[in-house]
């Protein structure tokens, strides 16, 4: 049957290499059943039901890019997407939570529908090379804020807005021993080095009694998910403000999604010489799917994550390394207890490696010519300095359209680029100059 189902002699691996594949890329993502619920319970949503949530989501969305595509690709909700909804459209804006979910299962609906039209293959290929390479770059920054922020490490500051925290704070020891212990195991090559590092610190957060232990076990039957179960505020749906949030996740998810697919591609070696592969837009209808019924479950737009490459990399070649990823993240449903004691401060070495991991493409940036170098700088700055991550992808477009055009490079502008220049434009005229 499982011959039949993913092809493995095609493939040339064998049930065994799948299964220990998808355990390993479970591995090196389960960190998201901690930051998840961490992050988006800033806006105001229950956080236990948010573990269940991003546990299910993570489970669908995955079975999705297993059984679609029969890619070894998992999927969760994703780090700067969760960021962004608590952060920039729900405490940056004062939406509800209700109408970013909203927006979210909107967004979701309308990926499923441009990836059937072939639309959004068409848009990401139209879209200049420096402003992809600095999308992720700005991201990395922006996250990595957030879990030095989360750790203590910088704190607020009256005089000069932001500050290094107190280092006598015993958080801020916390985010340090499991920055360190992450990394040297990274270097190291253990499977599994973010997931230990989280452990590390929350003993040592036991330890100094910041956290307790669980007092009903740590084997528990999963938190109630109502409370974020299909909550959704339709009077918004036909507003320019619902327009604005649904078209911002719609972009920033448009990269996420394409250049981690591209990447894990790229590592199976099933990439033609466009970097283009045959099951791309198999791929892409999954990921629209998991995104569509992660927003019902109630979590924030769910998308292929590039730590798939770590199953891919001992062997991991087809959707039986995914549907083993599932069935990981099915268990550790009943753990919840176990993983929603992990406090902030544990969690920050996370974000601060996957900020570090995200920036690398900063290289394939052309610092030369000031027409590729502006664009993809105001790109990156102003996610973090802005602390919207849309509001770098807003000026990197505007920019870079702006420049080519008066430098007498108008040819490389496509007309994808103009019809989201006048697009940006009409937004901002709109929202009385105030782009998100």
């Amino acid at each position: 049957m499982l011959e039949k189902l993913f092809k493995l002699k095609d493939h040339q691996t064998t049930v065994r290499t799948e299964i220990v594949a998808g355990i390993i890329t479970f591995l090196t993502m389960s960190y998201i059943l901690v930051v998840n619920p961490n992050i988006l319970s800033a806006s105001g949503m229950d956080k236990s039901a948010l573990f269940t949530a991003t546990a299910l989501a993570s489970v669908l969305g995955t079975l999705f890019m297993a059984f679609i595509p029969n890619l070894p690709v998992a999927q969760a909700p994703g780090m700067g997407l969760n960021s962004f909804f608590a952060f920039s459209v729900v405490l940056g804006l004062g939406y509800s939570w209700q109408m970013a979910l909203t927006a979210v299962f909107i967004e979701g609906i309308i990926f499923v529908l441009l990836t059937f039209f072939n639309v959004r293959e068409m848009i990401v290929k139209s879209i200049p090379a420096t402003i992809k390479n600095a999308i992720p770059v700005g991201i990395g920054l922006f996250i990595t804020f957030l879990g030095l922020q989360n750790g203590g490490i910088i704190v607020r500051d009256e005089n000069t807005m932001l500050t290094l925290g107190e280092m006598g704070n015993p958080h801020v020891w916390v985010a340090f021993l499991g920055l360190f212990v992450t990394g040297v195991l990274y270097y190291k090559q253990v499977h599994g080095a973010f997931l230990i590092g989280i452990v590390a610190a929350t003993l040592f957060a036991l330890a100094m009694g910041l956290v307790e232990m669980p007092q009903n076990g740590i084997v528990a039957l999963p938190p109630d998910i109502s409370p974020i179960f299909m909550k959704f505020e339709w009077h918004n749906i036909f507003t320019l403000d619902m327009l604005i949030v649904v078209f911002t996740f719609l972009f920033v998810n448009l990269f996420d999604t394409i250049g981690t697919l591209l990447g894990v591609a790229s590592k199976i070696g099933i990439t033609d010489k466009s970097g283009s592969f045959p099951q791309i837009k198999k791929a892409l209808f999954a990921d629209a799917l998991g995104t569509t019924f992660g927003a019902m479950l109630g979590t924030s737009t769910v998308t292929s994550y590039v730590e798939s490459a770590s199953g891919v990399a001992v062997g991991g070649r087809t959707g039986l390394t995914a549907l083993s990823t599932a069935v990981m993240f099915l268990l550790a449903l009943f753990l919840a207890p176990l993983f929603l004691m992990v406090p902030a401060a544990a969690t920050a070495p996370a974000l601060i490696l996957v900020g570090l991991f995200m920036i690398t493409s900063v290289v394939k940036i052309n610092f030369d010519d000031m027409t590729e170098a502006i664009p993809a700088f105001l790109t990156i700055v102003m996610m973090p300095f802005a602390f919207s991550i849309a509001q770098g992808i807003v000026f990197g477009m505007l920019s870079f359209v702006i420049l080519k055009a008066f430098s007498g490079q108008a040819k490389h502008i496509s007309v994808t680029m103009w019809v989201i220049f006048v697009l940006f434009i009409a937004k901002m005229v709109l929202d009385g100059m105030h782009v998100i």
